[in-house]
């Protein structure tokens, strides 16, 4: 059902190409058996008829929603602001890279760009996310990217979907500067909130393997690579339970299509040593606009961080 579906909207938007790559298969992101995932799609995709797909994602816009957040760090509870930016792009799957170009060897994926802004005291944190889904949802992420911006020094973390996933990371910490790793794919955490968007029934539930969030790898230092986690989806909400990281990851959002992020929580130990304690990041949706927004660049176009209330 899945594979009829992403032709038909190939058929429609003439701008997807798929090559499907049968190593890093559907069968290979989610626990469920074959039979199952087939009478989810049947349930759930009959209901979005193809033509919805390429009249939402493939308009020529970009899909933004802003939150109101609360960010833990160093064990106190910080106020901020995050972003949501949703578009579809052509991707060359060789170099994974944007194309400048269309033509017959990109793949289309569904891009999503996080961004949170927020004080921790007298300095500022920025972090950006990026994920590049196929949007034929029938594999891992293409790739998945991070960079963290604060006054003691920036960060850098990219994962390249190859033969095995390859992560570049670079760091002002020592024992985090210039590593190369080569990991075997699984879940990713960040692809969740890309494959969510395209197909809620097609999330990974059970008991899992899930590389987390690279925001929070940077953030509590840890070891990328696979931990032991649990997936469960239920009316509108999808969580991730990590038992060995102590932390859990809920994200809602509207059941029906297009399945818009309502907001998230996310449980874990924040701060170090004595200041140590366990507290929830918490992101309330504020606005969503559709908008060209690379095209609203000018000082006229200031109006539109108005309406995203991200000005106050």
């Amino acid at each position: 059902m899945k594979k009829r579906i992403t032709i038909s909207i190939f058929c429609f938007a003439m701008i997807l190409s798929c090559t499907k790559d049968k190593s890093n298969s559907t069968s290979a992101l989610h626990s469920k058996s074959v039979s199952e995932n087939i009478k989810e799609h049947t349930e759930i995709i009959s209901e979005v008829p193809p033509q919805d797909y390429v009249n939402y994602w493939f308009s020529g816009e970009a899909e933004i929603t802003s939150f109101q957040l609360e960010q833990a760090r160093y064990g106190e509870l910080r106020k901020g602001k995050a972003v949501l930016v949703y578009v579809t792009e052509d991707f060359l799957p060789e170099v994974q890279v944007k194309a400048d170009n269309r033509n017959a060897n990109n793949i289309s994926v569904l891009k999503l760009n996080t961004t949170k802004t927020f004080n921790t005291g007298i300095y500022p944190y920025s972090i950006m996310q990026s994920t590049f889904y196929p949007f034929n949802n029938n594999q891992h992420a293409m790739k998945v990217s991070c960079s963290v911006q604060e006054w003691c020094g920036h960060t850098y973390t990219q994962l390249n979907n190859r033969s095995r996933f390859e992560i570049t990371s670079h760091s002002y910490f020592e024992n985090e500067a210039d590593q190369k790793i080569k990991l075997d794919k699984t879940i990713l955490e960040n692809e969740i909130w890309t494959q969510l968007r395209i197909d809620p029934a097609s999330l990974p539930t059970g008991d899992l393997e899930v590389i987390p969030a690279l925001e929070y790898i940077r953030l509590k230092h840890i070891e990328p690579k696979a931990y032991q986690a649990k997936g469960t989806l239920s009316f509108g909400t999808y969580e991730l339970t990590y038992p060995d990281l102590n932390r859990s990851l809920k994200i809602n959002f509207n059941n029906n299509y297009p399945y818009y992020i309502l907001g998230w929580e996310e449980t874990f130990q924040s701060g170090f040593g004595t200041n140590a304690k366990t507290l929830t990041t918490k992101a309330t949706k504020l606005k969503t606009i559709k908008s060209a927004y690379w095209n609203k660049n000018g000082n006229a176009d200031i109006y539109l961080r108005d309406t995203l209330l991200l000005n106050d």
